[in-house]
């Protein structure tokens, strides 16, 4: 034995009280180690599948991979430790970190609230920590016992953190439910996009009530204690979210009978544009110009609407142009219906036609007629565009665009006498 070795062994201590310690401290930080080595060689494997799930998850898959690996090794490490020992509550602690650490990001992958994810974290931290120490009963024993009494009921310390773990545990169920459903239905192939959001809101909504009752049973609240109360809360209720559920209501009502869809065309009152999304209280409209309008869904029930592709989403552009009366009438046609076809935007079927509509004061008027199929494009460009070339058209053959006219006749004077 070389003289190194001998006093390196020399300085290792024979107390297991101390050994026992440093050698599950050592056991937790090779298991992590391991875990993040898995984590590393798993992850490329998973990031595919899990992309429907969004970029902020496909983040943060490698961290949670390696506290979720590491998690179970500690996890098999302390259920082979001897317990009641402090080797055992140092793989604990471990144990619970990795816990607390995957809680963490799962939590904000689901965008929940920072200030409602360390309380959460801290608390299952606490408790496997309390459970590898001997126990969650002597820490829930003196959690119960902090509180203040409220009339005939006690509020305690453990009731409120029960509570607020209960509520956040939901909340973040119920945003991953949603996020699931919603990815599923979104990639079905028997659905059309109204169906769709449709299914997906009727989901959410499901899903929402579902969480509240499975929350007031797992908190054991007597919904009967507030039956006294139930209708006139109801009354008031009714009375002040009147117009909410009569958006809801209506916007559940416009995407089952299909009369206005997510890209459909309309007019509402003043405002044209193209349909964005058909949220719980509005519809989200979207002009030319950019801006965005939040119709109430309520308004498209009860006012008139002009959808330019509700049934089909062909529409008929109407341009009128004005020629000299001294004109080649046949060639100006013509060339209107040249300038027309040789558009971009217009359609060869049904196709381009121009009417004589009458005779003005210093011109022969004329109306092209032509059909686009995607109106959310806009139908001033497309106007411009035909004008554009009627000018050039017109130009270049001698065609004369006429303006205002007027002649005055001035008497002559009378002779002198």
């Amino acid at each position: 034995m070389t003289p190194n070795i001998a006093w390196l062994l020399d300085r290792v201590p024979d107390d297991s009280g101390i050994l026992h310690p440093l050698l599950a401290l050592a056991l937790a930080l090779l298991l992590h180690l391991a875990a993040a080595g898995l984590a590393r060689s798993v992850e490329p494997r998973l990031r595919g599948r899990m992309a429907a799930l969004g970029d902020a998850f496909a983040s943060r898959l490698r961290a949670m991979l390696r506290y979720a690996f590491s998690a179970l090794l500690i996890g098999i490490a302390a259920a082979f430790w001897p317990h009641e020992s402090v080797g055992h509550l140092v793989l604990g602690i471990g144990l619970g970190l990795s816990v607390a650490l995957l809680a963490g990001y799962a939590l904000r992958v689901l965008a929940i609230p920072r200030w409602a994810v360390l309380p959460l974290a801290l608390l299952l931290f606490l408790s496997i920590v309390s459970g590898t120490g001997g126990g969650l009963a002597p820490v829930g024993a003196m959690l119960d016992s902090v509180g203040i009494s409220l009339g005939k009921r006690r509020v305690t310390l453990l009731g409120l953190l029960s509570i607020a773990a209960t509520c956040v545990a939901l909340f973040a169920l119920v945003r991953l439910a949603n996020r699931l459903i919603g990815r599923w239905i979104g990639q079905a192939q028997s659905f059309d996009p109204t169906q769709k959001l449709l299914a997906q809101k009727l989901a959410a909504i499901t899903v929402v009530v579902a969480a509240f009752f499975i929350g007031v049973d797992l908190l054991g609240i007597d919904l009967t204690a507030f039956a006294v109360f139930s209708g006139a809360l109801g009354l008031a209720v009714g009375f002040g979210l009147q117009k909410t559920f009569g958006n809801l209501i209506a916007g559940i009502i416009l995407l089952m009978d299909r009369s206005i869809k997510p890209g459909d065309v309309i007019v509402v009152g003043d405002s044209f544009g193209w349909v964005n999304k058909i949220g719980v209280r509005a519809v989200s409209v979207i002009t030319r110009d950019g801006k965005e309008h939040l119709i109430p869904n309520e308004n498209l029930m009860t006012q008139e609407v002009e959808n330019w592709s509700y049934s089909d989403r062909n529409v008929r552009v109407r341009i009128p142009v004005g020629i000299a009366f001294d004109s080649d009438l046949k060639l100006a046609q013509q060339l209107m219906l040249q300038a027309a076809s040789d558009s971009p935007r217009v359609l060869r079927n049904p196709k381009p036609n121009v009417w004589l509509t009458g005779f003005g004061e210093s011109r022969v008027e004329h109306d092209i007629l032509v059909w686009i199929s995607d109106p959310e494009g806009g139908v001033g460009n497309v106007k411009s565009d035909v004008l554009g070339r009627v000018w050039h058209l017109f130009r270049d053959n001698g065609i004369t665009i006429p303006y205002p006219q007027r002649v005055i006749h001035t008497p002559r004077p009378a002779d002198a006498p």
